[in-house]
């Protein structure tokens, strides 16, 4: 019986040196067209952690937060969502402060769903679906480059 010697790793498709640019990594810069937070029924998982943070700074005690805020879905609790022109917007997408802007009114403190886009696993898995999240989000392919090491990182954080 021979044994064949395994295989090396491939690098991963966003590691490799690009041969239009020379870079390797991925390009990226938030436009706040509110897309990522908009669309069919979806969810923004939320953890205890992430609901003591955004209650407190809404002035509001968790459990209210939690009656108010958010549903339980078949992945875990996550904020509710209410009906826009574009679909189903998050509960704290805000389309009218900033004109032709989305914005998130908790910003500052959104959970680490939205933190992590557009880096999330199934975006990144290969180039096809890396185009197919660009299709929807005009800020992919733009602004600073991320490394692979900080694309790892995002991909990681946060699995859905």
């Amino acid at each position: 019986m021979s044994l064949q010697p395994a295989q090396p790793p491939q690098p991963e498709w966003f590691s490799k040196t690009h041969p239009r640019t020379g870079e390797d990594g991925l390009r990226f810069k938030c436009t706040m067209c509110g897309r990522c937070c908009t669309g069919p029924e979806g969810y923004v998982l939320v953890s205890d952690a992430e609901v003591g943070i955004l209650s407190a700074r809404l002035g509001i005690t968790a459990p209210d937060f939690i009656d108010r805020f958010t549903r339980i879905t078949a992945e875990g609790r996550s904020l509710t969502e209410k009906d826009s022109p574009q679909g189903r917007d998050c509960i704290f997408l805000d389309r009218e402060s900033v004109p032709g802007r989305a914005v998130c009114g908790v910003y500052e403190d959104r959970p680490i769903q939205c933190r992590t886009w557009p880096f999330w696993p199934s975006n990144v898995q290969s180039e096809h679906s890396w185009a197919r999240a660009a299709a929807i989000c005009p800020g992919i392919g733009s602004g600073p480059r991320y490394t692979p090491a900080q694309i790892r990182i995002q991909r990681d954080t946060f699995k859905i």
